[in-house]
């Protein structure tokens, strides 16, 4: 059990950071600020303000990350009339640096205000009773407000905020997050294919004897042998070998190479029968590289497909969420780096395409949002904007609880 949790907190967590990274990238490309980068969730225990103004957390609970763009939908400083802060003020222009609305940090020299009026976005200004009186204060348009759990982030000016980034780098903004899932997925099974040696070439009859104590060895079957044909059937590539092995019913088969005509019977393994044989390795730096791509490219024209039919053809069950990840995380583990890095490949794909499905909670439908204002060629009402990625949370919600849900009752079936 501490084994699969830890598989699965290490590979969603590199995922989702990974994800996190590509918008956290091209916002600040765009102009955007950033004002909080997370690895982790829940109470933080360790933070470094950069001097772009964008904080960077380590969070309690190793489970994913996030960032916080200023802007619609993404972040917002408030502040309650009444609430008590303390100010932090340049001694030279008397601006306001530093807003401090928790208890939990004290800084020196600050000025105590209950605030009744405050603009960080326009005329960047903080109004409250200090001794008795009304007083206004200029706030600097790079100043950082401390807000109740300790954290320090900086205001957001409308100059800096998402909606006044150029539509292209909103969009570039948008698409960044699924764009580095697919590198990673590629870059990882390029990886894998290094750290086995090669990769599989499937268009040949040629043939890997993974396992020594297996009936193909035993039998005389060696690595690099052509396997010719299977009981008189010719054999080209590793879908007919692979076929003819499975359809063979656990009873002895005739197996001709290039050098030998030999007797194996195969061994039944997880309700299929096999011999102990894989796909040829082709073993050239260029091959392991190109074969990594080609892997990655295969697997995610393969997760489109299933998406298309699942679409087509609605059916909870073939979807799986935090449970299902967790229960596929432990298996990986069990067999070894090579399958959990190939699973994280595999998964990084997935949630690449998956957040690119037009739904507004998720990256493809900021992005279609972004298409619709570059058409009308004006932007979406706030208002309207707000209520379309209400709905969108909304489906994503319901729709991750009956995942979750069904992914528990699949645990006890």
């Amino acid at each position: 059990m501490i084994q699969s949790l830890v598989t699965f907190i290490i590979i969603f967590g590199i995922i989702v950071c990974v994800h996190e990274y590509g918008h956290l990238f091209f916002a600040k490309k765009a102009g955007i600020l950033v004002r909080e980068f997370s690895i982790g969730m829940g109470p933080k225990i360790y933070a470094h303000q950069a001097k772009d103004g964008t904080l960077y957390t380590i969070r309690i609970l190793p489970l994913g990350g996030y960032v916080r763009m200023a802007g619609w939908g993404e972040d917002e400083t408030e502040i309650k009339t009444g609430a008590p802060v303390s100010l932090t003020l340049n001694p030279q222009s008397q601006t306001v640096t530093r807003i401090n609305l928790s208890n939990k940090v004290q800084f020196g020299q600050a000025l105590p205000m209950l605030v009744t009026d405050y603009d960080f976005e326009k005329a960047l200004t903080i109004t409250g009773e200090v001794n008795g009186e009304i007083v206004t204060y200029a706030v600097d348009h790079d100043a950082t407000v401390v807000e109740e759990d300790g954290t320090e982030l900086r205001i957001a000016p409308l100059d800096v905020q998402y909606q006044s980034a150029s539509l292209p780098g909103r969009m570039m903004t948008n698409f960044a997050g699924p764009l580095n899932n697919f590198i990673l997925g590629a870059v990882a099974f390029v990886l894998v294919a290094f750290m086995q040696g090669g990769v599989q070439d499937l268009k040949t009859n040629q043939i890997t004897v993974s396992d020594h104590n297996y009936p193909a060895y035993q039998a005389g079957l060696r690595t690099g042998d052509k396997v010719e044909s299977i009981n008189g059937v010719p054999i080209s590539d590793w879908s007919e070998l692979s076929k003819e092995i499975g359809q063979s019913d656990g009873k002895a088969i005739q197996v001709k190479t290039d050098s030998k005509t030999l007797t194996i019977t195969p061994k039944k393994k997880d309700k299929s029968y096999v011999i102990g044989i894989t796909p040829f390795l082709k073993t050239g730096f260029v091959d392991k590289i190109t074969g990594g791509l080609k892997e990655a490219w295969t697997s995610a024209f393969a997760i489109v497909n299933a998406l298309k039919d699942l679409i087509l053809r609605p059916d909870i069950n073939k979807l799986g969420g935090p449970v299902a990840m967790y229960k596929m995380s432990g298996e990986a583990a069990r067999e070894g780096i090579l399958t959990v890095i190939r699973f994280m490949a595999l998964l990084s794909i997935n949630l690449g395409i998956f957040n690119l499905i037009p739904i507004p909670a998720l990256d493809g439908g900021k992005i279609v949002m972004n298409i619709i204002e570059a058409i009308r060629r004006k932007p979406m009402k706030q208002e309207h904007e707000s209520i379309i990625t209400l709905v969108g949370v909304g489906i994503m919600v319901v729709l991750m609880i009956a995942v979750t849900w069904n992914d528990i009752l699949r645990l006890f079936r």
